[in-house]
């Protein structure tokens, strides 16, 4: 069994009430949010992802496949402006302003 990765840090693996994530998301308004197995992402209004949770199998775009306590940034889509975004089961998909499908 692998512990469940909330966003709110180490240690925190169970909430019993709806709880606000610790991180800012860069100061951004979420307009979006998706989870799938074991991640969750976040669109912020600016069309920024971040990601976090399980990343064993690369699905929170980090280009690795290290578990993120806390969301964080998805820097490969620094130049794009992502319109929506979904998480399946062990990926991930992003749909950016010029209709493109990651």
């Amino acid at each position: 069994h692998i512990p469940v990765l909330l966003g709110h840090g180490e240690g925190v693996t169970r909430l019993n009430t709806p709880t606000r994530l610790p991180s800012t998301l860069g100061d951004e308004r979420a307009v979006s949010v998706s989870a799938g197995g074991g991640h969750s992402l976040a669109l912020t209004a600016d069309g920024a992802v971040w990601s976090w949770g399980d990343g064993g199998f690369g699905q929170l775009g980090h280009g690795d496949q290290q578990n993120q306590l806390l969301p964080k940034k998805v820097e490969a889509f620094a130049d794009q402006r992502v319109v929506a975004v979904s998480a399946g089961g062990n990926h991930s998909l992003a749909i950016t302003a010029d209709g493109a499908v990651w």
